[in-house]
């Protein structure tokens, strides 16, 4: 009989429809594939029942978190080839119900059945997020943001570097991370038109940098918001230790619940993507609300690319399940006409999609060069989580899957004057 690895790799490209790009490693020792790509390695038989009973995205998710799945060799090659072969393969590839037309995949199919061993699905490891009934409300919401960001400081800490800006950054060649998001948090202050004694409301502030970059260059009066307890006990010492609690004041609440407008800026930086698309107008609408006549809202946010039909679009079920839960992806366009909708007048849109990417990559780096110690902060699996996810979604920005904006909006009075200077890109000089 051959060897484990052999029939894997017979198996799934009889199932694919396609050579595998990768080499397979098994539990047995025995590997296979093109030699010199990057490892798959199977650690046991548990990777396969993992994939066999959620087959698809998901299964390979869980068997990676759990550790019964690896790579050996450049992360990025191995995902991008997989991402080329098995998921971005697309119209015009087979689906699942397709393939199982198929009697040779069906017999493929009956094979990996013996192989696996013992016919019982593994429990998903306690890294995932169980599915929700009720998406953002008030409750889902602080629930879903208590999972991605209340991890740990510390692991933030080594993950982010000194900035703590958990957001893409704006590159120059040769430039730190502290540097780039230096730069980012700049580029919103001056896109904002932010002056002394200006309040700003800064949704989904974080660890505060936004709240202290405002404050401390620019003179402004600033209220930050966060869902996150961990990140707004950081925030407050953060900016106690900057000696600006006379400006800066961070509070645990939800957007819906701001009543203290109205205020000259807004900023929302790496929010938005957790309101919902059902929600979306009402989030829209409520920060027009918080505005005053003239008020400036700069919404940083990532988007997908659009699809022939809206409806079938599904949320990333690895990113859902592990990452961002209830996370939604809009395209561009969806967005601006949202806050057209609610009010505003859109007066810039900018891509910063290759700035993300370089962001991730960093954020990698700091992850791998540390390991030891992110694995002690959290645990293996929420490790392993934060390397996939990031790594992945720097592939997803560099293949234009998925991309970055800022748009700056206005509430603009009934008169027209929006305001603005007539050459309104002196901002990024």
């Amino acid at each position: 009989m051959a060897d484990a690895a052999s029939r894997l790799r017979s198996l799934a490209e009889r199932m694919l429809g396609a050579p595998l790009p990768v080499r397979i490693r098994a539990w047995d020792g025995s590997q296979a594939g093109p030699p010199g790509a990057p490892t798959l390695v199977i650690r046991n038989r548990r990777a396969l029942r993992r994939m066999l009973f959620k087959p698809g995205e998901l299964g390979m998710a869980r068997a990676w978190v759990a550790g019964d799945l690896d790579i050996e060799g450049d992360l990025y090659t191995a995902l991008r080839a997989m991402a080329g072969s098995v998921w971005e393969r697309g119209e015009d590839a087979r689906t699942l119900t397709q393939a199982l037309r198929d009697p040779e995949v069906r017999a493929a199919g009956r094979e990996l059945l013996r192989l696996v061993g013992p016919p019982i699905p593994p429990a998903p490891p306690r890294e995932e997020v169980r599915r929700r009934r009720h998406l953002h409300t008030r409750r889902s919401d602080s629930r879903a943001i208590s999972h991605h960001y209340d991890v740990g400081n510390d692991f933030y800490e080594l993950v982010l570097g000194p900035s703590m800006v958990y957001s893409c950054a704006y590159w120059e060649d040769g430039g730190s991370l502290e540097s780039a998001q230096r730069d980012k948090l700049e580029l919103v202050c001056r896109k904002l038109g932010l002056t002394p004694e200006q309040r700003l409301l800064d949704v989904g502030c974080g660890w505060g940098s936004m709240a202290i970059h405002a404050a401390r260059e620019h003179g402004v009066r600033v209220v930050g918001i966060t869902l996150s307890q961990e990140q707004a006990a950081y925030a407050r010492k953060r900016v106690a230790d900057e000696g600006l609690t006379d400006r800066v004041e961070i509070r645990v609440q939800d957007y819906r619940d701001v009543v203290d407008g109205p205020y000259d800026a807004i900023s929302s930086i790496g929010m938005a993507e957790h309101v919902g698309a059902e929600r979306y107008l009402d989030y829209a609408s409520d920060l027009y609300g918080l505005l005053r006549p003239g008020g400036r809202l700069l919404n940083h946010q990532i988007a997908r690319r659009p699809q022939r039909d809206e409806s079938t679009y599904e949320v990333d079920r690895f990113i859902d399940a592990y990452v961002f839960p209830d996370g939604e992806l809009a395209p561009i366009g969806t967005t601006v006409t949202q806050l057209e909708r609610a009010g505003f007048e859109v007066r810039d849109v900018e891509s910063l999609r290759e700035h993300y990417a370089r962001t991730l990559r960093r954020w990698v780096t700091n992850l791998e060069d540390d390991w030891g110690r992110a694995v002690r902060l959290t645990s293996p699996g929420r490790a392993r989580v934060w390397r996939l996810y990031m790594a992945a979604s720097a592939l997803a920005f560099e293949r234009n899957r998925i991309g970055v904006n800022q748009v700056l909006a206005i509430r603009t009075p009934d008169p027209g004057t929006s305001g603005l200077p007539l050459r309104t890109r002196t901002w990024n000089t």
